[in-house]
């Protein structure tokens, strides 16, 4: 079980976590190394623009909603350089970034899952 698996499973589980992820695939959003704060999330609520943490085909991602199927209930991943991970259902989209270096991220009130 990788780093973000286990942040998944807490997130899922109902906590609040602060992390920092590596890499360079959310830039400028999110930079490696930048402590994020993530939020359950109610699935259902997400909009495109919205970064989540979510898993998509076996690995957990901290990405973008790129797309929305509201009547399948489902969710496009992808990174912020274009590249799609591909989609995922409701119920493998567990939090939702609601800070990143303390910097408040826009449009996430009323999606939080309580």
């Amino acid at each position: 079980m990788g780093a973000l698996d286990m942040v998944a499973a807490r997130v899922a589980a109902g906590a609040t976590v602060q992390f920092r992820p590596s890499g360079s695939s959310m830039v400028p959003l999110v930079r490696s190394r930048d402590l994020v704060t993530v939020r359950p999330v109610d699935p259902a609520k997400v909009e495109v623009g919205d970064i989540v943490l979510a898993k998509v085909a076996g690995t957990v991602y901290l990405h973008l909603v790129s797309a929305i199927d509201a009547a399948g209930g489902r969710v496009q991943i992808s990174n912020n350089r274009g590249r799609i991970n591909g989609w995922t259902g409701h119920a493998k989209v567990y939090g939702i970034c609601v800070a990143v270096e303390g910097a408040r991220r826009p449009r996430v009130d009323g999606k939080i899952r309580q």
